[in-house]
């Protein structure tokens, strides 16, 4: 993985570039046709055997790359592939802050292969790595994340998803005297920023997409952290598909080790708008300038990298409107 971590850091640039003309424009499914195109058309350039082994789109019958889609040459190395052309397509269409374009690889039979679908999650950082517990209450983990890192549990700082469906942790977690950390949109950055100690976030939970659970759970394997998650299923149809895919008890919680089986694995994210890990894209005059994460799991390094596009640049010739 060390050798394709930049060809998924040119990856997701690419998709981000993409998506700039859609920013504001309230048009989502647009910005994610773009930035889909821009990242197929990428990752078919790289040298390797590569599937989708859970992509993104099916719940809202948006463009996509598709589960057990082929990506790559065809040679080289047998990859496992996560993506989300844009996690935070609503903010992008809206113009506001939380949207990136990402990308999660590993080899052959360690990613999860799950159907896009919700996805329960809870996560946290390398000091409470092995305390928690999806199967337990969350005042329990409040707990225990509080008693790993040497915090009374009013000293915690909750990462949360600003939606109606997760109102009872909110209030559960201003009940005990502790924060929350509220975003509008795209989990992937926040349940990874619990791995990064600036942030000072003890712990993430929520219910959002599984692709992007599984692509939270590669970088946060990849910064010594712990993440665990639980299919939901809506439909008799979702747990037909779950069945399908080998996971016939669609309840049972999901460890680390389960979601990402090795450390042999890479993240990249480029910021589309501007989170609390990366600046959104700037564009001056003739050049892009954008802002990139890259979490290698054998070494567990997070490197932020900046780039600047020139756009006359042939290889972004196809994705530039």
């Amino acid at each position: 993985m060390n050798q394709l971590i930049y060809d998924f850091l040119r990856v997701t640039e690419s998709a981000a570039i993409a998506s700039l003309p859609w920013i504001g424009t309230g048009n989502k499914i647009e910005a994610d046709r773009a930035a889909t195109n821009s990242m197929r058309f990428m990752l078919n350039q790289i040298e390797m055997d590569g599937v989708v082994v859970i992509g993104e789109g099916e719940i809202d019958e948006a463009p996509m790359l598709y589960i057990g889609e082929k990506v790559g040459t065809g040679t080289g190395k047998r990859i496992d592939i996560a993506v989300d052309p844009i996690d935070g397509t609503t903010s992008t269409s809206k113009g506001q802050n939380d949207a990136i374009a990402v990308i999660a690889g590993a080899p052959k039979g360690t990613l999860l292969h799950a159907p896009d679908m919700y996805m329960e999650k809870i996560a946290t950082g390398p000091k409470a790595a092995g305390k928690i517990d999806i199967n337990a209450s969350f005042e329990q983990n409040l707990y225990a994340v509080a008693n790993a890192t040497g915090k009374e549990i009013h000293e915690l700082t909750v990462v949360i998803q600003d939606r109606e469906r997760h109102q009872d942790w909110i209030e559960t977690v201003r009940s005990f005297g502790a924060k929350t950390y509220l975003f509008e949109d795209g989990d992937v950055i926040p349940a990874i920023s619990t791995c990064i100690e600036s942030t000072q976030i003890d712990l993430f939970i929520g219910i959002g997409g599984a692709p992007e659970g599984v692509l939270a759970a590669v970088g946060v394997k990849s910064l010594g952290g712990d993440m665990q998650a639980r299919l939901l299923p809506r439909t008799d149809e979702e747990r037909n598909r779950c069945k399908s895919m080998g996971i016939n008890d669609v309840n049972k919680g999901l460890l680390l080790e389960q979601l990402v089986a090795t450390d042999d694995c890479a993240f990249v994210a480029t910021g589309i708008t501007s989170n609390m890990l990366l600046n959104g894209i700037k564009r001056d005059q003739n050049k892009f300038t954008t802002h990139s994460i890259m979490i290698n799991g054998n070494d567990r390094n997070l490197r932020c990298t900046e780039t600047v596009h020139v756009i006359n640049d042939v290889r972004y010739h196809t994705v530039v409107v």
